[in-house]
């Protein structure tokens, strides 16, 4: 179930990412707490990720196209929402993925993300996970900005993750 919640967490970052198709608002910088539920039979968890203004940078730079997985990466704004669409190669299956965000990125936002799997994903046809944040405040002593913490499992840093990603030339 923890390692779902990863996934998920890097499909989202994958899904969101896209947003250099416009000025996609930025997270208040500090501690973020996320809540996973994952309709798949998965169950929920909650992380901590510690980000500043350089980690939603870097995650944005470094995924927006580059990443030689997805061949397709789209994010608009409708009205009060920002939808982000994705097609990614994971694993020996191709994801197609909506994200719909909504909320205030400096203190609170939601995202739902609907993704289909062909052929299935260990067995996955399709998938529905829902993530809540909310700002709590400054980092923890000793993190450092793309620093997720989740109970049970060991830290990783999301901006170490992204420099070693494959980009396209």
């Amino acid at each position: 179930m923890r390692y779902a919640t990863v996934f998920a967490t890097l499909l989202l970052t994958c899904v969101a990412a896209s947003a250099a198709s416009f000025d996609a608002p930025k997270r208040k910088s500090g501690l973020w707490e996320i809540k996973v539920e994952n309709a798949a039979g998965m169950g929920g968890q909650t992380m901590q990720q510690c980000i500043d203004e350089k980690t939603d940078d870097l995650t944005k730079n470094n995924m927006a196209g580059k990443d030689q997985s997805c061949s397709k990466t789209d994010t608009r704004k409708e009205g009060d929402k920002i939808v982000s669409e994705s097609v990614c190669k994971i694993m020996n299956s191709t994801a197609k993925s909506r994200a719909v965000f909504t909320g205030r990125f400096d203190s609170a936002y939601k995202v739902d993300i609907k993704s289909t799997y062909e052929p299935p994903l260990n067995g996955m046809k399709e998938s529905t996970t829902a993530m809540d944040a909310k700002w709590i405040g400054a980092c923890k002593p000793g993190q450092k900005a793309g620093d997720i913490s989740m109970p049970g499992m060991p830290n990783i840093n999301m901006q170490d993750m992204m420099k070693n990603l494959p980009k396209r030339p």
